[in-house]
C-alpha cells in the first residue's frame, strides 16, 4: 500500500533523480536558454566582460601620460574605477577575495598619484600602508619596476635587460623570439625598444611616489645565490649583468639593424583593425615603441592602434576601465554548445547566425605558428574579434565541436572550412602528445629562469585541459582510440593525473577545471570510466563538494596545493564538477543530485540576470599564480550545459528519451 502511494506521488510530480523534480529541471533549463538567447548580439555572436585586476586600467593612465595623450575626462573616470575597486585594507587584489597584490596596489597608487590625488588623502594613506606592510617596492614584479623606471622613480639599472638585438637572433639559436609564447613575444619584442632606449618621463612636482621607497629598496637588483653555471637562474642573472655592462658601451654594431627589424616586426604584427596580438600588454608596448621610434600620433598605425585600445574599454556609472582581452569566439562557441545541449534545434536561427559569424572569422593567413610548423596550412580560429596571426587550438576545438553538431544554413561547412581547421589543429600537436594553446613544442623550461620572466609564463607548453578538449572534439568527428595522434594524447593526459586523482587546470581555476575536461575527453574517446584513473577522479570530486551542494576553488590553489578544490561555491565550477561526474557515469550519485539542486536553487528569479546565475569569483586563468580572469559568460552557459547533460543522462539511464 505504501509503495502504491509513492508511485502515485511520483506520477503527479515526476522526478528525474532522487528529490529532483523533472518540471523544476525543465524550467531551469528553459529559463537559462531564454536568457542566453536574449543576450545574443545582432551580428550573431555572444560576448561579455573579461574582468581582470586593476593594473590593466592603471597602466592606461601611465600610457596616456607617457605618450602625451592625456584625456582628463577618461583619467578621472579611471580614477573613480580604481577607488571603487580599492578594499578596506587599502589594497587591490589579483582576484575577487584574494590577498593584497603588491603589484596591483603599487601601480594603482602610482596611477592615482599621477592623476593628482594627494598623498595625505585617506585612500592613499591606506594604500601606502598596505604597500609597506606587504614588502614594498622590493617585492614588485619586473613590469611594475619598469613602469617606475619609465617615470624616473627608480633606475633602469634595477630592471632586467631586454636587449633589442634579440630580434636578430636566428630561429635555430637556443634563445630566440619564437621559443617564447605568443603573448610574451607580442609584448617583449616592442618592449625591447622601451628597455633599450631607457626613456624617462619626468613627473610634475608632487606627483612622484618616492614616499613608497624605504631603505630596503636601495638595492633592487637581482641577487644570485651562487656562482654562474651552477644553476640556470644564477647563470641568467650573471648574463643579465653582463648584457647591461655591454649595453653602456657607445659602440652597438647591431642596434640600428635591430631597431629597424623590431619596427618592421611590430607593424607586420598589427591587425588591419589596429590590434596587436589581441591583448593589452602587446597593444600598449607596441604603441610605446612606435612613440619612441618617432611615429606621430596621427600616423595610421598609431590611429588604428588607439582605436583598438578604445574597443577594450568599458564604462559604467562614470567609471572607465580596460579589459585585458576580449573573448567573442570563445564565448560564442561554448554558448552554442550549451544551447545545443539544452535541446535547441540545430537549425535554430540563433545557431545558424552564430555559425555564419564564426565562419567569417576563420583564420586563413599564416601566423607565428608557422615558424615551428612550416608545412601546415592555416585554418584555425582565434579568441578575439581581430587576431589572425595567433589562432589558438582551444578555440578551434570548441568551434569544431559546435560545427559537428549544428547543421547551420550550409552543410558544406564540414567539407571545406572544418576540414581546413581540423588539418591545422592536428598539425599543432606537440612531440609530447599534448597541445599547447598557440604554438608547437614551446616548452624550453630554462627560459622561465631569465630575470625578465619572473611571472614564469614565458612559455606555452602542452596542457591537459587543452589536450582534453581536443580529444573530446576528435571523438565527435569520428576519431578512434587506435588513431596514432589520439593514442599519444590519451597517454599525455593519463600520465599527468595527480596522485590524489585530479588534474591541473592551466586555463581555468584550477583542478576542478582540469579534472572536468580530462574526464570528458577520456570518456568521449572511449576510455573505461570504471578504470582506476576515473574512480580516483570521481572520489576527488566527491570529496571536494561543499556543504551547500556546490563546488568552488580559489585562485590561491595555484600557490597553496592544500587549497586545491576548495573555495566558495560558484555556478561555473559547480557546473564543471557535475560535467566531470556525469562523464564518469555518476548521474545517479547523491553528490551529483546535490550539485544539480545547488544550480537550480541559486538560479536568479529577478533582476538583470533573471534566468541565469551570478558569481563574484574569478574562475579563469591567464597566468597561474600571477594573472586571473572572470569570464562573465562562464556563469551563464556552463550551468546550462551541466543541467542539460544531467537531464539527458538521467533520462537515458531511466530508459527514457535521452538523446
Amino acid at each position: 500500500m505504501e509503495n502504491m502511494e509513492k508511485s502515485q506521488q511520483n506520477e503527479k510530480s515526476p522526478q528525474i533523480g532522487v528529490g529532483i523534480k523533472e518540471e523544476a529541471l525543465d524550467q531551469s533549463i528553459e529559463r537559462s536558454r531564454d536568457f542566453l538567447l536574449s543576450i545574443q548580439n545582432g551580428e550573431g555572436y555572444w560576448v561579455d566582460e573579461l574582468e581582470a585586476n586593476v593594473t590593466i586600467s592603471a597602466e592606461y593612465i601611465f600610457f596616456m601620460h607617457f605618450t602625451d595623450r592625456l584625456d582628463p575626462v577618461k583619467q578621472d573616470q579611471v580614477v573613480k574605477y580604481l577607488l571603487h575597486q580599492q578594499r578596506e585594507d587599502g589594497s587591490w587584489p589579483l582576484f575577487y577575495g584574494g590577498l593584497c597584490d603588491i603589484n596591483s596596489t603599487v601601480e594603482s597608487y602610482m596611477a592615482l598619484k599621477m592623476a593628482g590625488l594627494p598623498a595625505d588623502r585617506e585612500e592613499m594613506v591606506r594604500a601606502r600602508q598596505a604597500i609597506l606592510a606587504n614588502g614594498g617596492i622590493k617585492k614588485t614584479r619586473v613590469f611594475t619596476k619598469m613602469f617606475l623606471a619609465m617615470f624616473g622613480q627608480l633606475s633602469w639599472d634595477d630592471c632586467p635587460a631586454v636587449p633589442v638585438e634579440i630580434i636578430v637572433l636566428p630561429n635555430w639559436f637556443p634563445f630566440n623570439i619564437y621559443e617564447i609564447s605568443s603573448w610574451s613575444r607580442g609584448t617583449v619584442v616592442p618592449l625591447s625598444v622601451v628597455r633599450s632606449f631607457e626613456p624617462v618621463h619626468e613627473l610634475p612636482e608632487g606627483r612622484d611616489v618616492q614616499e613608497l621607497f624605504t631603505e630596503k629598496d636601495q638595492d633592487l637588483d637581482f641577487k644570485p645565490g651562487g656562482l654562474p653555471f651552477t644553476n640556470w637562474r644564477d647563470t641568467f642573472i650573471y648574463l643579465d649583468r653582463f648584457i647591461k655592462i655591454i649595453g653602456k658601451f657607445p659602440w652597438k654594431p647591431f642596434r640600428k639593424k635591430a631597431l629597424r627589424k623590431v619596427e618592421e616586426w611590430t607593424l607586420e604584427h598589427q591587425e588591419d583593425e589596429g590590434d596587436f596580438a589581441g591583448i593589452q600588454p602587446a597593444m600598449f608596448n607596441a604603441l610605446l615603441a612606435l612613440h619612441l621610434l618617432g611615429y606621430a600620433k596621427d600616423h595610421p598605425a598609431c590611429v588604428k592602434g588607439m582605436e583598438a585600445v578604445d574597443r577594450f574599454m568599458l564604462e559604467k556609472d562614470g567609471r572607465l576601465w580596460m579589459q585585458a582581452c576580449i573573448s567573442p569566439l570563445w564565448d560564442t562557441a561554448i554558448c552554442c554548445n550549451a544551447l545545443l545541449d539544452s535541446g535547441l534545434p540545430t537549425d535554430h536561427p540563433a545557431l545558424v547566425k552564430a555559425g555564419e559569424w564564426i565562419i567569417s572569422k576563420q583564420v586563413v593567413k599564416r601566423g607565428d605558428w608557422q615558424v615551428k610548423n612550416p608545412g601546415a596550412e592555416p585554418g584555425g580560429w582565434a579568441f578575439e574579434f581581430y587576431n589572425e596571426l595567433y589562432p589558438d587550438t582551444d578555440d578551434t576545438a570548441e568551434i569544431l565541436l559546435f560545427f559537428n553538431r549544428g547543421e547551420g544554413s550550409d552543410n558544406r561547412w564540414k567539407l571545406s572550412e572544418c576540414q581546413r581547421a581540423m588539418d591545422w589543429l592536428l598539425s599543432m600537436q606537440s612531440k609530447c602528445g599534448g597541445w599547447g594553446a598557440f604554438d608547437v613544442d614551446n616548452d624550453k623550461e630554462i627560459l622561465n629562469e631569465v630575470p625578465f620572466a619572473d611571472h614564469k609564463a614565458l612559455l606555452d607548453p602542452a596542457t591537459v585541459d587543452v589536450t582534453s578538449r581536443i580529444l573530446w572534439m576528435l571523438s565527435k568527428w569520428g576519431f578512434k582510440k587506435e588513431h596514432s595522434q589520439v593514442q599519444r594524447a590519451i597517454e599525455f593526459i593519463k600520465e599527468r593525473q595527480e596522485v590524489d586523482g585530479c588534474w591541473f587546470g592551466r586555463w581555468g581555476v584550477n583542478y576542478i577545471y582540469g579534472t572536468f575536461l580530462a574526464l570528458n575527453g577520456l570518456r568521449a574517446i572511449g576510455e573505461d570510466m570504471m578504470a582506476p584513473f576515473s574512480r580516483k577522479a570521481v572520489r576527488w570530486l566527491e570529496g571536494h563538494q561543499n556543504e551547500d551542494g556546490g563546488w568552488g576553488e580559489t585562485c590561491q590553489s595555484y600557490t597553496e596545493p592544500s587549497l586545491r578544490g576548495r573555495g566558495q561555491s560558484t555556478a561555473s565550477q559547480t557546473a564543471w564538477a557535475l560535467l566531470g561526474l556525469i562523464a564518469a557515469d555518476e548521474v545517479h550519485s547523491p553528490v551529483v543530485e546535490r550539485g544539480v539542486h545547488y544550480l537550480i536553487e541559486t538560479q536568479k528569479d529577478s533582476g538583470d540576470f533573471s534566468g541565469s546565475w551570478w558569481e563574484d569569483e574569478f574562475t579563469g586563468t591567464g597566468f597561474p599564480i600571477h594573472f586571473f580572469i572572470k569570464y562573465h559568460m562562464y556563469q551563464h552557459f556552463f550551468p546550462l550545459m551541466a543541467l542539460s547533460r544531467y537531464q539527458r543522462a538521467a533520462r537515458r539511464a531511466a530508459g527514457g528519451n535521452g538523446q
